[in-house]
Order: C-alpha cells, then structure tokens, then sequence
C-alpha cells in the first residue's frame, strides 16, 4: 500500500488492500492512485502516516481520521472494526493536532500543545502506559514530564520514542527483544538514533535524505541574514550588545519601525539605536520575530516580550507570547505568569 499527499494537500492512495487500507469504500485492490474522499472529501490534509496495515491522516483544522485495519484499535475509534473508508477520531476532539506517527499496529499524536496520545496495539509496552493492554481510542501519557516536540514510531517496528523540549529523548515498547512498558530515558539527542540502535528491525522512522538543496527559499534566506553585521545598515544596542538588522525588513514588518523611519525621527539618522526600556534577550527574541516569525523564550522572558508587544501593538506576537506562557505554566511560576497576564491584558487561562 502507498498513500501521497500531492501538491494541492488532496490525499491519494494505492497498493494491496485487503483491509480498506487504501480507503476506496471497498477491499479491492487499487492498481493506480485514487483519491482518498469520504470525510476527507472538503478537508486539506497536511500530513499522512501508514501502520502496517492502516492510514491515518491530520487536516488543517488538527481534527485526524482513520481507514484500513483496526484489529488492535490502532485506528482509535474506540471499537476493532476495519474500516473501508476515513472515520474521524472523535477520542482527538477539541484538541489541534501538529504530528501523528504510527508503527506496526499502534499509533502517537502530538497536539499543539506538546500533549501525547497513544493507541492500538500494546503487545511489547509500546504504549507506554505501564502495561500490554491495547487502547481501542487515546489515552494521553507522560502528562508528569516537559513538553514534547517531537514523537517517533515506524510501520515496521513496535517501538516509541519522543523528543522533549530540553532535548531529551524517551523510547519504549520493544527494544532488542525485551519488552519497555514505561517511558524510558535514553542517553540519545534524537530519535533516529533509538530506531537505528534499538529498534527490530534497525530503520529509519522517516525519510534520510542525503541531498542537500543548493538554493535557500526567500523565508530561509532572510533567517540567515538576521544579526549579520556583514549586510546590516543598523544596529542596535541592548545592556552594551549589538543587534544587527535591516531598515527595509524593520520597516516591512513593523508599523513601529515604518513611523520611526519615515517620520524623519532622530534614529532615522544614526547607525546606531540605544534600547534601555528592554533587556537584551527580550528585544533580540523581538528582532528575531520579525526575520522568522517565530519566538524562543523561557515563560519568564516572555513577560518581558509581552509587555514589548503591548508597547509596539504588534498583536500576534502579543498571541505568541500568551500561548508560550499558557504552555510554560508550574506550581513556582504561576502566580508570576498570572500577574503579567492580567497586567497586559492577556488571554491565559490557568
């Protein structure tokens, strides 16, 4: 069996199809690739993962569906009947789906919020829920440990493995015979190395490619030339360290920067701009943003970054900051977090 993900994110689907796997509505073989409709038919698909003998699949909206072979409940709908055609996972509901993963029999999901499930077949603890019991829908697990960014498994294996947000890596379910019921401490720094030494057979859970792209995409190049004083026509200075920018990325991306450059303010003039109202990791982590879209900051610091945010009215950074301190809440931190949210009027629910 082989299912696609073509340009337009619409999903295809051909190969041996004993088990619906190819999601056609019948047990027929599929020769040539045929769409994949049913409840997939209006949806825009962003990702696809196979088991053995199953597909699964995450649209835009973090809702996920199933089709194929559902003996051990590896389709998470709650029963171990196969299914012919996409049935969603109503045990995902409410919550936005990033990544899926699945192996032999058994399946993983990420959320945005770096929440795991699991489901299906457990026979070797691949589950990681302390026992061999199979899981016809999703049960969450690891709620004790940091935010995951990262979950692994591969259609040949019945092995797990995670990546936290410090970096850490966790496997279980089978490893070189035995059987690992709870997640396990690995000293590895990614989790290709968990299949490559522990898995059987040893693989690769996604794709190796050892091509390397000769070109950089507009988006990619302009990361690359963020903080480069070799190109930059302004720094700034920030508790006696520099940041190197551009006015024209500034003025693109910033109201802010657009007012200050084009009303002739006195920074307009000068190569260099003291910045004493913020620290230095607050408002690089602020430059930065407007380079990549992204933001990288510890739940502390992004108070800072929100009270920046606030101050320059740029809303969807003023967004980002409140979901990384949504997510960074603890028992020590959270009377502090909460004092920022309501001081800048953010939308943090506790």
């Amino acid at each position: 069996m082989f299912v696609f993900l073509d340009g337009e994110l619409f999903v295809y689907a051909w190969g041996y199809n004993n088990c619906g796997q190819v999601g056609s509505g019948s047990t027929a073989n599929q020769p040539t690739p045929r769409r994949v409709s049913s409840c997939l038919q209006n949806k825009v698909a962003v990702s696809i993962v196979c088991g053995q003998t199953s597909s699964l699949a995450v649209v835009d909206n973090g809702e996920v569906y199933g089709w194929g072979y559902n003996g051990n409940g590896q389709l998470g709908l709650g029963n171990n009947g196969n299914q012919l055609t996409p049935c969603h996972l109503i045990g995902l509901q409410g919550l936005f789906v990033q990544q899926i993963v699945s192996g032999y029999a058994h399946s993983l999901a990420l959320t945005d919020e770096g929440l795991l499930y699991v489901w299906g077949s457990n026979t070797y603890g691949q589950l990681g829920t302390g026992n061999k019991s199979n899981q016809l829908s999703p049960v969450q697990i690891m709620t004790e440990k940091e935010r995951i960014v990262e979950i692994a498994a591969c259609h040949s294996t019945h092995t797990s493995a995670v990546k936290t947000q410090s970096g850490q890596v966790y496997m279980w379910g089978q490893c070189r015979g035995q059987s690992i019921v709870l997640p396990y401490l690995t000293h590895f720094t990614c989790t290709d190395d968990v299949f490559a030494c522990l898995a059987t057979p040893p693989v690769m859970w996604r794709l190796l490619s050892i091509e390397h792209e000769d070109f950089l995409t507009v988006a990619q190049s302009l990361k690359k030339e963020f903080d480069n004083p070799e190109t930059a026509d302004l720094k700034f200075c920030v508790d006696g360290k520099y940041i190197y920018v551009h006015k024209a990325v500034l003025k693109i991306r910033c109201e802010h920067f657009r007012s200050m450059f084009q009303s002739h303010w006195n920074e307009d003039l000068e190569e260099v701009i003291e910045i004493d109202q913020f620290s230095y990791p607050v408002y690089r982590s602020f430059l930065e943003f407007l380079y990549t879209d992204n933001v990288e900051l510890s739940p502390e610091e992004a108070i800072g970054l929100l009270d920046l945010a606030t101050s320059y009215c740029e809303n969807r950074l003023k967004r980002l900051c409140q979901h990384i301190i949504k997510r960074g809440i603890t028992v020590e931190n959270a009377f502090s977090l909460l004092s920022a949210a309501v001081r800048y009027d953010a939308e943090v629910s506790f």
